[in-house]
């Protein structure tokens, strides 16, 4: 019975180890199904090779973050399996070792339920979330919430080519934010990389273009051709961007008319 309830502890705290990595991680900047797979994957040894790991291996505080999943994950699976033969090894005869399997399937399940409720992974979250910010100097933003990527909007790279509307033109010429459309950065061909680029950037074939808007509009950009075609989609995106807007300013103006019913309300109280 005690190595079942050693068994518990040890997946108790598996769990909240992955928990708080993956919470680390995505104040960092990485998206959550991100944080939480690159969590997974160091404290269960597994060792995925994607491309998101390079987000992890090329960032320090991610790496030391991963390097202390990876020692506490080891040492926690050997612990699980050590608990879990020993609890079958200790039983006096079928009926107790019924009993125990009956006591393991119970508390797989509790872990199963608290695993996968919202309600306590929103609140864990929270509180471990104010625990870094309070004990360490992970200076960190959830860039994704911020961005709302988890929205309509997303952030992508484009990579340009040869026959490609953006190729060979300045963003000014482009005009993209009348669209809707931030360009974050340009990678160059060559390897280097331009932050926030102005309109007087030219872009080339082989770039790499960072861009932030709504999914949609970006990849119709990355698959517009060059020439009438092109310019014809972008006034068609230009005008479905102004239509956007407009809606956007009749929130604006009907929240706009609320706070001033609110303020108006105020001062008749205070009279």
């Amino acid at each position: 019975m005690i190595a079942i309830i050693s068994l518990f502890i040890v997946l108790m705290l598996s769990m909240l180890v992955v928990r708080v990595s993956t919470v680390a991680l995505t104040l960092t900047g990485l998206s959550r199904d991100l944080a939480r797979f690159q969590s997974l994957s160091a404290f269960t040894g597994v060792g995925f090779t994607t491309s998101e790991s390079e987000y992890v291996s090329q960032h320090p505080v991610r790496r030391r973050i991963i390097s202390v999943v990876m020692l506490l994950g080891h040492a926690g699976v050997v612990a699980a399996i050590s608990s879990l033969i020993l609890s079958f090894l200790g039983s006096g005869g079928t009926r107790e070792g019924i009993l125990r399997f009956g006591l393991l399937l119970l508390g797989a399940g509790a872990l199963l339920a608290v695993a996968t409720s919202r309600w306590i992974d929103r609140r864990m979250s929270r509180v471990i979330a104010w625990a870094l910010r309070r004990w360490t100097r992970l200076e960190i933003r959830d860039y994704a919430g911020l961005l709302h990527l988890f929205d309509e909007y997303t952030v992508r790279e484009m990579e340009v080519e040869k026959e490609g509307w953006v190729a060979g033109k300045k963003l000014s010429e482009l005009c993209l934010p009348e669209e809707g459309t931030m360009v974050l950065g340009i990678q160059r061909a060559d390897g280097s990389y331009i932050g926030a680029p102005r309109g007087a950037s030219r872009i080339y074939e082989g770039d790499v273009m960072i861009l932030y808007g709504r999914a949609g509009s970006l990849g119709e950009l990355g698959s517009r051709p060059c020439g009438e075609k092109g310019d014809l989609a972008h006034q068609e995106a230009v005008a479905g961007h102004r239509h956007i807007v407009l809606e956007q300013q009749q929130r604006e103006e009907s929240q706009e008319t609320k706070w001033q019913k609110r303020q108006r309300q105020d001062k008749e109280d205070e009279k």
